[in-house]
């Protein structure tokens, strides 16, 4: 057999914007209010726990410039993520798995089926609570999963493990 290198034109390869990804679903933001609630919680907490400690004058005197910041802060965070969360996306195609995510940063994860050496459902306690469910796929070469669905129902997350194991194994 003869070696054969032969060169492919950008143009010949496949298109991914043409790929129709589905959103997760809208419950998931649920689970990201939560978080951020959390996070808020703790924020506030911290800077009170620091106006009784500091008792410095000029902190003292400035600390609601600090918690106008941390409103602004949160504001902001929460903002960006309600608007990342449309970003989110997936399909699942004959050969590869595409995961779509990012606001200010976009990033595109296609990972080869051939490539997928395990992959599971997992559910937080959160998400057992909504009906839902993240779906992790490990790849071969890399520690960890290499793709992390999060925010599908539980029904679409078993039915994507069963298409990909079956793909997988046989």
């Amino acid at each position: 057999m003869q070696f054969s290198n032969s060169q492919i034109f950008t143009d010949d390869l496949p298109k991914i914007d043409t790929v129709d990804l589905k959103p997760i679903s809208k419950q998931y933001l649920k689970i990201i209010a939560f978080n951020k609630l959390i996070l808020f919680g703790i924020l506030f907490s911290a800077l009170f726990a620091l106006k009784q400690l500091i008792e410095e004058d000029g902190f003292q005197d400035n600390f609601q410039y600090v918690i106008l910041f941390a409103i602004g802060f949160c504001i902001l965070n929460l903002i960006v993520s309600l608007l990342a969360f449309k970003k989110r996306k997936y399909a699942i195609r004959e050969h590869d798995v595409v995961y779509a995510k990012g606001l200010i940063i976009n990033y595109l994860t296609t990972v080869p089926i051939i490539r997928i050496q395990h992959v599971e459902v997992s559910r937080s306690w959160l998400e057992r609570r909504l009906a839902l469910a993240s779906l992790k796929i490990y790849s071969a070469g890399e520690s960890g999963s290499d793709m992390k669905i999060s925010g599908l129902s539980v029904s679409e997350a078993e039915q994507i493990n069963d298409f990909i194991s079956a793909k997988i194994n046989g």
